[in-house]
């Protein structure tokens, strides 16, 4: 992004959506001028401008919750950034994951409480939750006690939900499958989190597999 192009307002500010890079989620909304913008982009963290207290705000300097910045883009108009950050704890003051968590009575299609997140950003928080349990082991959590039962004991897992995946898939038991192929990927996510991979990983090599063949480009 090249800062000569953003179009500031008149007082010298520019909107920036925040959102969370590896799920999407929209994180919250806030105001930058040029000087944190250049911040951002020379730091790797987020930094805006608080309209409130009149100076720079490096989100996270407090709080601790950080967001890592991963790319600035700037809109078609020229009048609206988004920052695409990894966070690093809630964005939101009340200790909430995303700013926007207040929905509007009779605009949601589903009864409050009902919303089930994109499965990308719901594979992410189950990741995050495993890596958080294997940083901290908390007694009687079952992340830790498969851990300290050692590898061989998760990947004997993943056979064993394997062989339930394919029995419920045969009986074409849709519930069943559902239930056994969450098993199977939970413990998927566990062994990357064990090996130090992340979704991201998969991801990467998912797409550019579909980018050579969306070119017509033999596998290697």
């Amino acid at each position: 992004m090249n800062l000569g192009d953003v179009q500031f307002d008149e007082r010298g500010l520019v909107p920036v959506v925040v959102q969370d890079a590896h799920t999407g989620q929209v994180l919250t909304l806030a105001y930058a001028n040029r000087e944190a913008l250049t911040q951002t982009l020379l730091t790797g963290y987020s930094t805006f401008w608080s309209r409130s207290r009149d100076e720079l705000w490096v989100k996270g300097a407090t709080s601790g919750n950080r967001q890592k910045v991963l790319e600035v883009v700037l809109d078609c108009d020229q009048d609206a950034v988004l920052y695409r950050v990894e966070p690093h704890g809630p964005a939101c003051h009340t200790g909430a994951q995303s700013c926007f968590h207040n929905p509007v009575p009779g605009a949601q299609a589903e009864e409050p409480g009902e919303r089930v997140p994109p499965l990308g950003e719901v594979l992410e928080t189950v990741y995050r939750t495993i890596q958080q349990r294997l940083r901290d082991l908390p007694e009687g959590s079952y992340v830790a006690k498969m851990h300290q039962a050692g590898l061989d004991r998760i990947l004997k897992k993943i056979g064993e939900e394997a062989g339930e995946v394919i029995i419920a898939a045969k009986n074409a038991d849709a519930g069943e499958l559902s239930w056994e192929a969450s098993d199977l990927m939970f413990h998927l996510l566990f062994t990357l989190a064990e090996l130090g991979l992340s979704p991201d990983d998969l991801a990467r090599v998912l797409w550019e597999r579909h980018a050579k063949r969306a070119a017509n480009v033999p596998p290697a």
